[in-house]
């Protein structure tokens, strides 16, 4: 089976990890709830009349947990490509392994760096619009990609479009996947 390390816990790393664990990739993120989101006040959420930010990682982090995510209280330290996906190092010094691997680690880009991406003039570290970077199965969301675009539902969009398309490599053989549950009569 396949697997996902994610590498911070703000709307970015936990939507993703929303998607892949729901549809039963096996999923790993790592976060220490530190994100900017215990700043904010959302207003401008879609589908949300208004949260605090605090309130929205509390929820996040539960929701993708009860679909079986893997929440690691740590940060990584060290993250490095293998031959057959990735393996990161938290600061207690545990390693793990995984297939796939998305940086959503804020305005930190050190991270991505160390694995070989290039920031642009604007600061932006390169991906799709699907967060897919150069290096295969290593994808980046939020604002490690958009630092200018500042917005948890933007980062969430992120999130999901790398979970998406890693589902459709795994589950669709070439074919887009699309992740949709209809209300049961």
């Amino acid at each position: 089976m396949s697997s996902a390390l994610i590498v911070g816990d703000g709307p970015g790393g936990l939507s993703a990890a929303l998607y892949l664990t729901k549809n039963d990739i096996e999923t790993t993120i790592f976060g220490q709830d530190e994100t900017p989101m215990h700043y904010a006040m959302l207003y401008n959420y879609l589908g949300i009349p208004e949260m605090t930010g605090s309130d929205f990682q509390k929820i996040g982090r539960q929701q993708v947990t009860s679909f079986g995510a893997n929440l690691v209280e740590a940060s990584v330290d060290q993250a490095e490509k293998t031959d057959d996906g990735f393996t990161v190092t938290t600061n207690s010094g545990e390693t793990y392994s995984g297939t796939y691997l998305i940086i959503a680690t804020g305005s930190s880009r050190e991270l991505a760096e160390s694995l070989g991406l290039k920031r642009g003039d604007d600061g932006a570290i390169g991906a799709t619009r699907e967060a897919e970077t150069d290096v295969e199965n290593l994808f980046v969301v939020g604002r490690t990609t958009r630092p200018h675009q500042v917005q948890a539902i933007i980062s969430a969009g992120d999130g999901a479009s790398a979970a998406l398309l890693i589902l459709s490599k795994e589950k669709k053989e070439g074919k887009r996947f699309c992740d949709w549950d209809e209300v049961e009569s």
